[in-house]
């Protein structure tokens, strides 16, 4: 009997946490002990909010990126996002000398799509519920021979996207449980890889918006499942299938997906403003949804939680956030 082996390792993430020191900030890992209060365990927020381009999609793409061989790196990347990854890439192009093609939805928003031209790419656009964007993006990368990388399905993005849990553990000492958003699956994977390579017990909980619980349904199933283009304000985990590869990590080391409602993500949003004093995007407050939504169960003493991203403009934050008490 033959196993497959991981597409990732502990070592990958070591690997990737090496390549991108002096790179990508080291984000701040946050307390409040009115938020302890109110889930009754202790919580530690590491806030991606705060990594280059505003999420901690940067780890990943840099990571991959920097891999490619001169010759490619003269061509020029391609990636295909709905904003995060897609600045992430046009960043770590820049910061290694090179050009970047996004294919990005046209709904996605304007404030991603701004800052993407911003760090120099060129956009291409398409529409979310009519267009299939990872066939866009390789059929553009094959026309004009460019290193095509995508949002999760590459084991050095995971790996880099698991470079933040790995600085979570350092930080923090034992953690008994990580909640993290799920889109694609790649930061989950990666965190997951991190933390059990080094505390096998630890916990490791996904976090889905309602509408797009692919990843949950894949789990219960056995196998990857496909779901309607989910509407979401969530717009980072509006996926309607887990990729290829996460799922194959998440498959093993995942312990539980649980849902949040879009309501209970514009709580959290406010909460975390109010609260916390940080700007938190839908998808990156869904974990904080959670706890304070009481969605996790048999929640642990000591609790990380990675907020994954800040991007999100005035004129949205408010639209969402705003209203009577």
């Amino acid at each position: 009997m033959t196993t497959t082996p991981p597409p990732i390792t502990l070592d990958d993430v070591r690997d990737a946490a090496a390549r991108l020191k002096g790179v990508a900030h080291r984000t701040p890992v946050l307390r409040s002990r009115t938020l302890d209060r109110i889930v009754g365990a202790e919580v530690l927020l590491k806030c991606e909010n705060f990594q280059r381009v505003g999420a901690f999609k940067f780890r990943g793409a840099y990571n991959a990126a920097s891999r490619l061989a001169p010759e490619q790196l003269a061509r020029g990347i391609a990636a295909y996002s709905s904003g995060n990854h897609a600045q992430a890439v046009a960043l770590a192009a820049r910061e290694l000398g090179t050009t970047a093609v996004i294919v990005m939805p046209e709904d996605a928003p304007r404030s991603k799509r701004a800052a993407t031209a911003g760090y120099g790419a060129e956009i291409v656009t398409y529409d979310r519920y009519a267009g299939d964007r990872v066939a866009i993006g390789e059929a553009l990368a094959a026309e004009r021979g460019l290193a095509l990388i995508p949002p999760y399905e590459h084991p050095h993005v995971m790996a880099g996207q698991g470079t933040a849990a790995l600085e979570l553990l350092e930080e923090a000492g034992e953690l008994d449980a990580l909640l993290a958003p799920v889109g694609g699956g790649g930061l989950i994977a990666g965190s997951a890889t991190a933390l059990k390579g080094l505390r096998p017990g630890i916990r490791v909980v996904g976090v889905e918006p309602e509408a797009g619980d692919d990843t949950k349904r894949s789990l219960e199933a056995g196998r990857r499942v496909e779901i309607p283009v989910p509407r979401t304000i969530a717009d980072g985990q509006a996926l309607h299938t887990p990729g290829e590869l996460t799922f194959s990590v998440n498959q093993r080391l995942v312990d539980a997906i649980v849902l949040v409602s879009d309501d209970e993500i514009r709580a959290a949003m406010r909460f975390a403003f109010e609260r916390l004093k940080i700007v938190v995007e839908p998808s990156g407050a869904t974990p904080l949804a959670a706890l304070l939504a009481g969605r996790v169960d048999g929640l642990p003493r000591r609790v990380g939680v990675i907020v994954s991203g800040g991007n999100i403009d005035a004129g949205r934050f408010a639209e969402l956030c705003g209203g009577p008490v």
